[in-house]
This record gives C-alpha cells, structure tokens and sequence, in this order.
C-alpha cells in the first residue's frame, strides 16, 4: 500500500469488522462462488454514483458486491445544514448495509484493477484487529491491514474525487472540508468552540475577533450555501445566547476567480453577491491564499488574517485510483476516466471496454464537458441500473447516455435561493429558468426533499425543517455534543 495515499483519505469509522490473520505483505484472495451461475458485479464507491446503481440494481440476477471506505451514502447537498444545526446528521446519510446480505459490501479501498485478469486489489479502510480500542478512530495507522484481492465480471467504477488543495501548505492539517457528515460534525463542534474559547472572562477583545472569523476559501455553490447557513445561525441562535460576541463575528468567503458561482447566470451571481453583502458577509475575489498555519493563513492580497475557523472548498482533486489506473484514456485537463456514450470505459488503444463503466465525478463522457455534480451522477447512475438489468435478462440496450439539465440551486441565506436552469436553444426568457429570493427557495428546498431516498428520510428531513422555522436550531437543542471522531448514527433497518 502505497503510503502517500494513506494521507490523503478520511477513513470512516465500519459498522463491523471482519478480521484475518496472516502476513502484512500477503494479500488475500477472494473468489466467493456466485450461486446460480450469477455473474459478478463489483461496485466502486458508495456516493450518488455508486449507491444509486446499488439501490436499482436487480440483485436476484446479479452477485453484487460493494467495495467503498464509507459504509453509509452521503446526501452531499444538505451537508452545509447539518453543520449549523438545521439538520441532524442522520439526515444527510443512508446506509450501505441496508442491502446486506442481498449483496455483499467491504470497507476498503481499491488501491489497483488488474483488466486482462479482471482482479481488484483492495486495502482495508478499517483499523487492524489489534489496534487500540480507545484510540483515535479518525487516525488511519500506516498498515490499516493486509490487503486483499476481488474477482469481477463487470465493474461500475464510481469512486469520486476528493478535496482539490492546489498543493497549498497547510490545508489538511489546519482546513476543514465539507464533502462529509463527519466534516459537517467537526465544523459544527468547532463553531460552537469558538464561541465558547471567545466566551472566557480573559480574552480580550482582538482575541475575540480573531477566533469568531470565520474563513470559506471557495465561492462555488458548497462554499456560498455554508456562509449562508452559518449567517443564520448566527443572526438567529447564536444572537440569542452569545448576544455580546454575535456582534463581533464576521463571515468571508475568499475567491481566487474574479467572481463567486461561475456555473450560473451572470444576473443570478450579481443578485448572490448584493444579498450577501446586504447582510454582512465579504466577498473578496481575486484573492490567493499562499499558505495556512495553525489559526491563520497568509494570503497574497492581505497579508496575514487570523480565523477561528477556516472551511476549504475549491473544487475537486482526482480520486488516487483514477490516478493510479494507466491504461485508460484520461481526460487531460482533470486526469478523470474518459467514457463513450454508453459510459464504457475507453482503454489506451481507443477502444471501450464492454465490461467496465465508470460514472460521476471520476468520469467524463468523451467530447462533452458535464459538471461535477449530484445530478450528472445520479442520472448515469439511473441509466447504468437500467442497462444492467437488461443485460441480466439477456436483452440488448444500445441506448446512448444523454444528461438532461434539471437546473442549478443555491441557498444564500435568509430563506432565500437561486435557481439556474439553462434553455436548450440558449435563450433566458423562458419559464422558471432563472428565480431568485423567496420562489427559488421553495424551488431548492421542494428538489431536496424530492431527491431524499428513504423513507426515514422524508419524514425527517421536513420535520427537522419545521421544527428549525418555528423553534431553534438543532445544534443549541443539543448543546453538549459527543466527541468530534464520532461517527454519525446509522440506522441499517430503515
């Protein structure tokens, strides 16, 4: 296992272990007899990719199995609430073992693909069996356990991508992300910490200011959504209890572009930009950040700025396995899997590889540029499940990809929204292509709820809501929050 990719994941804590006993350098083989003849499917990734084509996929006429480091399907566009409290974390996540025994499911990594064997060589995203059961769950050791090889007949390819850094130093170590639900808990923790630190009778007062600036590097939509929803929260909740230190926060989101939210309307950024600043929330783009150290980062346009909390989202890094895969075509400007239209991996010699598909963010479809997003995921995802049960059944599908744009969404607070959605023929006087405030709130809030996959879900989700417009927030109703290392709650029944 190479250990430069031991540091750059987030390693989740399992819903259960399996343990073996052999060599660190042996690897472990895998071929589990598939009953009836049923041929096997291997499933990279567990995000809206890859846990879409597990909830579809007809698992009576295929051995399915699932290799992923998180054992729970993260619902990525309700992340930034979670982290203030407008939700609760399980609201944002839906269990892989759900599916289990009807599949087959391993907490680990795939390290290499072997095509000419159709061989998975996978590393444990588990501590080892020895390890230290009071320990650091969120620290992986340099040998999490003896990896481990898989068999395949076909293989969905839908592993993600991770935090783009742009090699800044200091950004794993003093940043947070919020790809996660367990970022959103360590932000959350952090933002109340804050506060309280602020709080003790011995600060002073730049001191005070210092650890209530909160820093958003990124003005993407994750970026622009967390500013929002920590605005309300503090112009609400915090108001309420910290009434002296609400006053001296300040929220700034930092851009390198020349302006925020470069995927939608010019008018639509404008109108983000006025809301923003109306409500106190700076906006500096243009602005390089050279480096980050412990409570402050050296920026090229200001010079040193201190900050009690630092959320870092600047777009996406390839996933270390597309990186290490050599025998692809590859998309030169972002190193991602290039697929044909029937979202076929395409080998070096420019042929598709029948039994191998790859979706969402480790992909791209040959000659069109299609954003990173849930919804680019999920409908291959949705087109992958229908072409594999047709397969199943033994019945041809020559149907070629083809994304439908449902339009872009961003919360910016103050229960106010943007919603994009571009015409096909170009123009943008069309109906509900482009609203604002009020109306595009219903719209974003009306989406998410409609994309929530569960049932639990949907009855939380709106209830949750509810319980936040008329009473508080979750975070203060549950002020005395576990350690930061937790893993959220899952529920595997539901």
């Amino acid at each position: 296992m190479n250990p430069s990719l031991l540091q750059n994941r987030s390693v989740l804590q399992p819903v259960s272990r399996v343990c073996f006993r052999f060599s660190q350098t042996q690897t472990r083989q895998f071929s589990l007899t598939t009953g009836r003849g049923k041929e096997r499917v291997v499933i990279l990734g567990s995000g809206w990719g890859g846990y879409n084509v597990l909830r579809g996929i007809d698992k009576k006429r295929w051995d399915v199995t699932v290799v992923s480091p998180n054992n729970y399907f993260n619902f990525t566009p309700l992340l930034a609430g979670t982290a203030v409290g407008t939700l609760e974390f399980r609201c944002a996540i839906e269990p892989v073992r759900r599916y289990t025994p009807q599949v087959s499911y391993y907490q680990a990594w795939c390290d290499e693909i072997d095509f000419e064997r159709k061989m998975l060589k996978c590393t444990p995203a588990t501590r080892p069996f020895d390890a230290e059961s009071t320990g650091n769950l969120d620290v992986l050791p340099s040998n999490p356990g003896p990896p481990f090889t898989l068999h395949y007949d076909k293989l969905i390819v839908a592993v993600g991508a991770y935090s783009q850094t742009f090699n800044v130093p200091g950004v794993k170590e003093h940043a947070h992300f919020l790809k996660d639900v367990k970022d959103a808990r360590k932000i959350r923790g952090r933002i109340l910490e804050c506060f309280e630190q602020a709080n003790q009778p011995f600060m002073s007062d730049i001191q005070r200011r210092n650890l209530l600036n909160f820093c958003i590097v990124g003005g993407g939509p994750t970026g622009i959504e967390f500013a929002a929803e920590l605005h309300d929260l503090i112009h609400t909740d915090i108001t309420k209890h910290y009434r002296s230190l609400a006053r001296l926060s300040k929220i700034t989101i930092y851009d390198v572009a020349p302006s925020i939210l470069g995927s939608f309307d010019q008018s639509l950024r404008a109108y983000t930009e006025k809301t923003l600043s109306r409500e106190g929330i700076r906006i500096l783009t243009n602005h390089h950040v050279e480096r980050i150290e412990n409570g402050k980062m050296i920026v090229k346009e200001k010079g040193e700025v201190p900050f009690g909390l630092l959320v870092w989202s600047t777009g996406l890094a390839p996933n270390p396995l597309v990186n290490a895969v050599s025998v692809v075509k590859k998309d030169k400007r972002n190193t991602s899997l290039v697929t044909d239209e029937n979202l076929n991996v395409i080998m070096e010699d420019g042929k598709p590889n029948p039994d191998i598909w790859a979706i969402g963010d480790a992909a791209q479809v040959d000659g069109a540029r299609l954003p990173a997003t849930a919804q680019v995921a999920a409908q291959k995802a949705k087109y992958i499940v229908k072409k594999m049960n047709k397969l199943a059944k033994g019945q041809e599908h020559n149907e070629k990809f083809e994304f439908h744009n449902q339009g872009s969404l961003a919360y910016i607070g103050n229960w106010k929204a943007i919603y994009d959605k571009p015409s096909e023929n170009g123009s943008s006087d069309g109906f509900m292509q482009k609203e604002t405030g009020r109306v595009a709130w219903l719209l974003w809030r009306s989406a998410y709820f409609t994309m929530t996959l569960s049932l639990r879900n949907k009855i939380l989700v709106p209830t949750y809501w509810f319980v936040v417009f008329f009473l508080f927030k979750i975070a203060w109703a549950e002020h005395n929050l576990p350690t930061t290392h937790q893993v959220p709650e899952l529920d595997i029944r539901s």
